[in-house]
Protein backbone atom coordinates (compact mmCIF):
# COMPACT_ATOMS: atom_id res chain seq x y z
CA UNK A 1 0.00 0.00 0.00
CA UNK A 2 2.89 2.48 0.61
CA UNK A 3 4.00 1.64 -2.86
CA UNK A 4 0.68 2.98 -4.22
CA UNK A 5 0.44 6.07 -2.19
CA UNK A 6 4.13 6.83 -2.97
CA UNK A 7 3.30 6.60 -7.09
CA UNK A 8 0.05 8.70 -6.22
CA UNK A 9 2.04 11.70 -4.69
CA UNK A 10 4.82 11.02 -7.56
CA UNK A 11 1.78 11.82 -9.96
CA UNK A 12 0.56 15.01 -7.76
CA UNK A 13 3.82 16.20 -8.01
CA UNK A 14 4.71 15.73 -11.74
CA UNK A 15 1.14 16.94 -12.66
CA UNK A 16 0.93 19.60 -10.66
CA UNK A 17 2.87 21.74 -13.34
CA UNK A 18 0.44 20.71 -16.40
CA UNK A 19 -2.73 21.46 -14.69
CA UNK A 20 -1.42 24.81 -13.01
CA UNK A 21 -0.13 25.77 -17.17
CA UNK A 22 -4.09 24.65 -18.01
CA UNK A 23 -5.35 26.59 -15.09
CA UNK A 24 -3.42 29.43 -15.21
CA UNK A 25 -2.59 30.13 -18.78
CA UNK A 26 -0.03 32.64 -19.57
CA UNK A 27 -0.05 34.31 -16.25
CA UNK A 28 3.36 33.19 -13.61
CA UNK A 29 4.99 31.64 -16.74
CA UNK A 30 8.65 33.05 -16.11
CA UNK A 31 11.30 30.58 -17.03
CA UNK A 32 13.58 28.91 -14.44
CA UNK A 33 16.27 29.88 -16.65
CA UNK A 34 15.35 33.41 -17.93
CA UNK A 35 16.13 32.14 -21.47
CA UNK A 36 19.75 32.00 -20.48
CA UNK A 37 21.52 30.21 -23.32
CA UNK A 38 24.96 28.30 -22.47
CA UNK A 39 28.46 28.25 -24.19
CA UNK A 40 27.20 25.09 -26.26
CA UNK A 41 24.28 27.27 -27.98
CA UNK A 42 21.36 25.84 -26.01
CA UNK A 43 19.23 27.06 -22.87
CA UNK A 44 19.83 26.02 -19.34
CA UNK A 45 16.73 24.37 -19.06
CA UNK A 46 14.25 25.73 -21.96
CA UNK A 47 11.14 27.63 -21.90
CA UNK A 48 8.83 25.18 -20.44
CA UNK A 49 10.47 24.73 -16.84
CA UNK A 50 8.85 27.54 -15.05
CA UNK A 51 8.70 29.54 -11.80
CA UNK A 52 4.81 28.57 -11.90
CA UNK A 53 5.76 24.67 -12.58
CA UNK A 54 8.17 24.51 -10.06
CA UNK A 55 5.86 26.38 -6.99
CA UNK A 56 3.18 24.60 -7.92
CA UNK A 57 4.12 20.77 -7.81
CA UNK A 58 5.98 21.82 -4.39
CA UNK A 59 2.92 23.50 -2.89
CA UNK A 60 -0.09 20.97 -4.10
CA UNK A 61 2.40 17.94 -3.64
CA UNK A 62 2.99 19.22 0.47
CA UNK A 63 -0.93 20.11 0.78
CA UNK A 64 -1.80 17.01 -0.92
CA UNK A 65 0.51 14.40 0.76
CA UNK A 66 -1.46 14.16 4.39
CA UNK A 67 -4.54 12.95 2.63
CA UNK A 68 -2.17 9.82 1.49
CA UNK A 69 -0.88 9.40 5.62
CA UNK A 70 2.37 11.55 4.95
CA UNK A 71 3.60 14.48 6.66
CA UNK A 72 3.72 17.69 4.82
CA UNK A 73 6.98 17.46 5.45
CA UNK A 74 7.48 14.45 2.95
CA UNK A 75 4.98 15.96 0.56
CA UNK A 76 7.18 19.33 0.63
CA UNK A 77 10.28 17.14 -0.20
CA UNK A 78 8.64 14.73 -2.50
CA UNK A 79 7.21 18.18 -4.87
CA UNK A 80 10.53 19.85 -4.27
CA UNK A 81 13.13 17.06 -5.68
CA UNK A 82 10.64 15.36 -7.97
CA UNK A 83 10.82 18.81 -9.66
CA UNK A 84 14.78 18.77 -9.06
CA UNK A 85 14.85 15.27 -10.85
CA UNK A 86 12.33 17.04 -13.90
CA UNK A 87 15.15 20.02 -14.00
CA UNK A 88 18.42 18.20 -14.29
CA UNK A 89 16.63 15.36 -17.12
CA UNK A 90 16.17 18.95 -19.02
CA UNK A 91 19.14 20.35 -18.23
CA UNK A 92 20.84 16.78 -19.76
CA UNK A 93 18.29 16.51 -22.68
CA UNK A 94 19.34 20.15 -23.88
CA UNK A 95 22.89 19.60 -23.63
CA UNK A 96 22.38 16.22 -25.66
CA UNK A 97 20.64 19.11 -27.99
CA UNK A 98 17.00 17.94 -27.75
CA UNK A 99 14.59 20.63 -28.00
CA UNK A 100 12.19 21.68 -24.73
CA UNK A 101 9.06 19.37 -24.01
CA UNK A 102 11.06 16.53 -26.22
CA UNK A 103 10.53 12.80 -24.79
CA UNK A 104 13.44 10.76 -24.08
CA UNK A 105 12.26 7.65 -22.57
CA UNK A 106 13.57 6.91 -19.26
CA UNK A 107 15.32 10.27 -18.91
CA UNK A 108 11.76 11.62 -18.64
CA UNK A 109 10.74 9.40 -15.81
CA UNK A 110 13.51 8.30 -13.81
CA UNK A 111 15.57 11.60 -12.12
CA UNK A 112 11.50 12.92 -11.37
CA UNK A 113 10.21 9.79 -9.82
CA UNK A 114 13.89 8.02 -8.23
CA UNK A 115 15.68 11.56 -6.19
CA UNK A 116 12.41 12.33 -4.44
CA UNK A 117 12.08 8.14 -3.61
CA UNK A 118 15.83 8.24 -2.38
CA UNK A 119 15.46 11.31 -0.29
CA UNK A 120 12.76 9.80 1.78
CA UNK A 121 13.72 6.76 1.96
CA UNK A 122 15.33 7.06 5.23
CA UNK A 123 12.54 9.08 6.25
CA UNK A 124 9.68 6.69 5.64
CA UNK A 125 11.89 3.52 6.06
CA UNK A 126 11.28 2.53 2.57
CA UNK A 127 13.55 -0.73 0.90
CA UNK A 128 15.33 -0.77 -1.62
CA UNK A 129 13.39 -2.66 -3.37
CA UNK A 130 10.30 -0.34 -2.75
CA UNK A 131 12.19 2.23 -3.85
CA UNK A 132 12.67 0.34 -7.33
CA UNK A 133 9.12 -0.96 -7.59
CA UNK A 134 7.61 2.63 -7.56
CA UNK A 135 10.42 3.91 -10.04
CA UNK A 136 9.41 1.42 -12.16
CA UNK A 137 5.97 1.55 -12.05
CA UNK A 138 6.24 5.32 -12.66
CA UNK A 139 8.23 4.72 -15.74
CA UNK A 140 5.51 2.52 -16.96
CA UNK A 141 2.30 4.10 -15.96
CA UNK A 142 3.42 7.74 -17.22
CA UNK A 143 3.51 7.03 -20.55
CA UNK A 144 -0.38 6.00 -21.09
CA UNK A 145 -1.16 8.04 -18.09
CA UNK A 146 0.31 11.41 -20.74
CA UNK A 147 -1.36 9.88 -23.79
CA UNK A 148 -4.98 9.57 -21.94
CA UNK A 149 -4.07 13.47 -20.46
CA UNK A 150 -3.62 14.54 -23.87
CA UNK A 151 -7.02 13.39 -25.15
CA UNK A 152 -8.86 14.63 -23.16
CA UNK A 153 -7.26 18.09 -23.55
CA UNK A 154 -5.14 18.44 -20.07
CA UNK A 155 -1.74 18.08 -21.61
CA UNK A 156 -0.79 19.81 -24.96
CA UNK A 157 1.43 16.53 -26.02
CA UNK A 158 1.82 12.73 -25.32
CA UNK A 159 4.61 12.56 -23.12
Amino acid sequence: MMEIKLLLLLFVANGSPILAARLLGDRWRKSLDNGRILSDGQPVLGSSKTIRGLASATLITTLVAPTFGFSWMTGLLIGSFAMLGDLLSSFIKRRMKYAPSSMVFGLDQIPESLLPLLIIRPLLDIDWLQVATVTAAFLIVELPLSWLLCKVGIRKQPY
